[in-house]
């Protein structure tokens, strides 16, 4: 069963996604700030990882360098808010992230995305 680390504050959306990736057949793993994403990804070693790009402690563009600096293997998926700004997005990429989705947005295309890469 594949792992997948959910970073994400949004309460709403973290309950969204975390029962539409069950229902996927997917074992779901919930950090609600930075840092404690940060020590999962270490812990668990998850087959990809969702963060938001807007969280506590530290942000999904930090997540983004130190996960690819330990692991450049595991795929990141970044979440960002409608308006947010272009560049942050564009700066995720260049610090290896694999795919991008904008909120609010389907739970089919996320399950999709997810599955082009692991």
């Amino acid at each position: 069963m594949k792992k997948i680390l959910l970073i994400e504050d949004d309460q709403l959306i973290l309950k969204m996604v975390e029962f539409k990736l069950k229902k996927e057949g997917f074992q779901v793993y919930i950090a609600m700030d930075g840092d404690a994403g940060l020590k999962a990804v270490h812990e668990l070693k998850p087959d990809m990882v969702i963060t938001d790009l807007m969280i506590p402690y530290k942000s999904g563009l930090e997540i983004t360098y130190l996960v690819k600096k330990d692991f450049p293997e595991i795929p990141i998926l970044v979440l960002s808010a409608l308006g947010e700004e272009e560049s942050s997005v564009q700066q995720a990429f260049k610090l290896g992230a694999s795919d991008f989705i904008t909120k609010p947005f389907n739970p089919n295309e996320l399950v999709l995305r997810i599955k082009r890469f692991i």
